[in-house]
This record gives C-alpha cells, sequence and structure tokens, in this order.
C-alpha cells in the first residue's frame, strides 16, 4: 500500500502495567501517549524506527521526494534526507550508518544525516531491512534481482539473491536465516545469509490471503505473516 496524503499522523503507543481489575477493562493495556501531524505533500510507504539512534524516519514519495527524520521519544523533527525518492529506510547501529531504498540506494551518517554516497544497484529498490547477523543491509525488488545485500560499513554490494517471486518484506531470525514474504506466490522465501542462496520456501496457498508482513518470534521460534486484507488479520503461525 502506496496512499498519498497531504498530512500524515504518527503515533507512540505503550503497554501499561495494569491489575487484574483493569486487565478486565475494554480500554485494555494500551494507550497513545503523543501524536505529531507530519505535513508536506508526498506519500508515504515505510516507516522505520532507529531504536538505538532514538530517530524515526519516514520517507515522502514525490515532489520534492525526502526521508523526513524525527526524534523518537519527542517526535519532533530534527531533518531530513533531501532528493531521496525512498520507499523505505535502514540504519546500522554498528557503522552508524543509515540506508534509504531509492535508486540509486542513499546513504547517510545516522548521527549526522549528512549524505555518505549513493549506491548503483539494479531492479527497483522497494522494501529494505538491517542484519545484525552479519551487519548487512538487505535491499528487496518486485523485479529481479529481488535481494541486493549491502554492506553496512562501506556500502559495497556484496551480492544479489533470485528469489522467484515478488518480496515485500522480511525478518531475520538472527542466526543467519532470512524469510521472506512473497506477495505475488503467497508463499515465505528461506534465504542462507552466509551462501546467498535461496534454500527453501513456505507455501502459505489459501491460508487467508496475500501475505504483505512478516513478524518473527524468535525466542519461541515462531513466525507469523499478515494479509493485505484488513478482514484477514494475521495470517499465519508456523515453527520450523
Amino acid at each position: 500500500m502506496r496512499p498519498t496524503y497531504f498530512g500524515i499522523a504518527i503515533a507512540f503507543a505503550a503497554c501499561a502495567l495494569v491489575g487484574s481489575a483493569q486487565s478486565a477493562s475494554s480500554a485494555g493495556p494500551y494507550k497513545v501517549l503523543k501524536t505529531a501531524k507530519v505535513g508536506g505533500a508526498g506519500g508515504f510507504d515505510y516507516v522505520y524506527a532507529d531504536a538505538a539512534g532514538r530517530r524515526l524516519y519516514i520517507p515522502r514519495i514525490g515532489n520534492p521526494a525526502r526521508i523526513a527524520v524525527f526524534d523518537l521519544d519527542t517526535l519532533a523533527p530534527v531533518g531530513e534526507i533531501a532528493n531521496t525518492n525512498a520507499r523505505g529506510a535502514a540504519v546500522s547501529p554498528k557503522s552508524g550508518h543509515g540506508f534509504g531504498s531509492s535508486k540509486p540506494v542513499a546513504m547517510w551518517d545516522s548521527k549526522t544525516l549528512m549524505p555518505i554516497k549513493t549506491i548503483d544497484v539494479q531492479g527497483g529498490p522497494d522494501g529494505i531491512m538491517y542484519d545484525a547477523f552479519d551487519d548487512r543491509v538487505y535491499v528487496f525488488s518486485h523485479i529481479a534481482p529481488h535481494v541486493t545485500l549491502l554492506n553496512a560499513a562501506d556500502g559495497a554490494v556484496v551480492g544479489t539473491v533470485d528469489l522467484g517471486g515478488m518480496p515485500e518484506q522480511a525478518a531475520s531470525d538472527g542466526k543467519g536465516h532470512l524469510y521472506v514474504d512473497l506477495e505475488d506466490k503467497n508463499k515465505i522465501a528461506v534465504v542462507d545469509a552466509k551462501t546467498l542462496t535461496k534454500t527453501g520456501e513456505y507455501d502459505l496457498e489459501g491460508k487467508g490471503g496475500t501475505c504483505a508482513g512478516l513478524a518473527m518470534d524468535v525466542k519461541n521460534n515462531i513466525r507469523r505473516t499478515t494479509s493485505c486484507s484488513p478482514r484477514a488479520g494475521i495470517r499465519r503461525s508456523w515453527s520450523s
């Protein structure tokens, strides 16, 4: 989904500590702590929270293309990555480098927000994620090559992976395995981060709709996918 709005609202929610009497309340354990309006023209796609650096990145698609950056705690604007038509953003806490899934891929200093360089990649960059396992950034494309891997330290292209389908989002188990949803195939592809190869897939055909999101419970070895359809909600959980 890539809706275009002239202003979007961002909000923080927190889990409140409640007693048994409160937990029975219909209000639930969550509450909105703060909201902020993100103005200006342009659509948006992936919103990314840099938990270590305490910043929130909101890529804005259109004219002018940029990545708006906010303080993750106060929601106050702190700057932007200008002239960057990215769909998403990711940050390596180890190297202190940020990346935007634009074409070419934008790379910047996550502390100063100053551009470092642009990186030529093939395909059409869309989704993006950082994996602390090998300090690499994965850039996803709906056309081949479906995955381009970047070294977060210097932005060098490490390699590419063909998934045989259109990737949208991904999750890492932190042990060298990446799980990528293929929204046009109703499948989850498994990628070995060490060999840069697709090693398998999970077929989710007929189990709730097209998968367009992915989450992982590493502790309990459970993966969950979500559907594009609001009515479908959480689509399926599985373990391996």
